[in-house]
């Protein structure tokens, strides 16, 4: 398991911005996250309806930059990491309409489906005590990847 001190190192997100807590398992194809941000009134992706579902995105794109960067660190060849653009965001629904009023933890489960060449799409959920609350597709590319 991984602390917040360590997600950080791992992504270019840093202070308030790192929406990730902890690492609760992953292996090569996937990855689990909790955190309990979307309860902090500073939240930088708040506004004045609240965080909106729509912000669970950005959860999914951590943890799967998370997910890249743990893969990348097990390489023999490992330098700092690529920078990495999330491509698009497809098959998107929730069933809330704010992650600040859920009660308990977010859980962030993301699970790699293609990878080639710098490319990646990856299913993922966020959901809290056992309620789905978003799930959908992202598809992520490496700065300087081969096509």
């Amino acid at each position: 398991m991984l602390s917040k001190i360590d997600i950080p190192s791992l992504i270019p997100h840093q202070r308030g911005m790192c929406l990730l807590e902890q690492v609760v398992s992953w292996d090569e194809t996937w990855i689990r996250c909790l955190t309990s941000s979307h309860h902090n009134p500073a939240h930088p992706l708040r506004s004045k309806s609240g965080l909106l579902s729509v912000c669970g995105v950005e959860y999914a794109a951590q943890a799967i930059a998370v997910h890249g960067g743990l893969i990348a660190a097990q390489q023999p060849d490992f330098r700092a990491s690529s920078i990495g653009y999330l491509a698009n965001a497809k098959d998107v629904s929730w069933s809330v309409d704010r992650l600040d009023d859920i009660d308990g933890d977010l859980q962030v489960d993301a699970e790699q489906l293609i990878s080639e060449g710098g490319r990646s799409i990856y299913a993922f959920n966020l959901s809290a005590g056992g309620r789905d609350l978003m799930q959908g597709r992202i598809a992520v590319v490496l700065e300087g990847a081969a096509a």
